[in-house]
């Protein structure tokens, strides 16, 4: 029933800000997020599944490894929880992409889990550069150092694209968007590639006049970090 939802539903929403939260805070010291007591709760792991890799960034752009606390609960999370049900074919390959970051990683840790890479999504020439680039912004939790394959080849190949959907987010006001892509394009910069659109100011707009979540901070905090750091998109050897 809606009613008996709701409460849930802020619980669980609840739980993906404290732990995006607390990954924003180990990300400003450098350090894995504290670990949490065996035995989380749904919430807590709900959460885990929710931000996936992201919860690995303190660590990765500090040139570190996935730490074994936090590997232990998003391996729990996973084991616990399956992947949520898709309404579409295109959410259902966004769901494999994450999931697959996620197995890559933990599979550099003794919890490791790999799962299988999942097709190519389509390229802007074939779902045209609005579709690709909503798409890319629900993968934006690929763009980690560490992590490489035909998503980030994409990314690469099409940072036009990346850059035209970060601008049509912008004039849209869609700021979750638009921090998704704009990470992206700080991906792309931190590999090398020449930059399609200054992303400095755009992270900074998105601060200003974002939604003020610790979901979308960390994922602005992220962009600023590749940004900082070149060569900090490329994965690990």
């Amino acid at each position: 029933m809606p009613f008996a939802e709701t409460p849930l539903r802020d619980e669980y929403a609840a739980a993906v800000e404290h732990l995006a939260r607390r990954t924003l805070d180990a990300l400003h010291d450098d350090a894995a997020p504290p670990p949490e007591a065996p035995g989380a709760d749904r919430p807590l792991l709900a959460a885990a599944r929710v931000l996936g890799p992201d919860l690995f960034a303190p660590r990765l752009l500090a040139g570190a490894g996935p730490d074994g606390p936090t590997a232990a609960l998003l391996a729990e999370a996973r084991r616990t929880l399956p992947p949520p049900a898709a309404p579409s074919a295109g959410a259902a390959l966004v769901i494999a992409w994450q999931d697959w970051a996620a197995g890559r990683l933990l599979a550099r840790t003794p919890y490791g889990d790999g799962a299988p890479m999942p097709p190519a999504p389509p390229a802007p020439g074939e779902s045209g550069w609005q579709t690709w680039s909503v798409r890319m912004s629900q993968l934006s939790g690929l763009a980690l150092p560490g992590l490489d394959g035909p998503v980030h080849d994409s990314a690469r190949t099409h940072a036009l694209s990346l850059a035209r959907g970060t601008v049509r987010a912008l004039l849209r006001r869609d700021q979750t968007t638009a921090a998704r892509l704009a990470r992206w394009l700080a991906w792309t910069d931190a590999e090398g590639l020449a930059p399609r659109l200054e992303v400095a100011p755009v992270l900074d707009r998105i601060r200003l006049a974002g939604d003020g979540s610790a979901r979308t901070a960390l994922g602005l905090a992220i962009a600023h970090r590749l940004l900082a750091a070149p060569g900090g998109g490329r994965p690990a050897p």
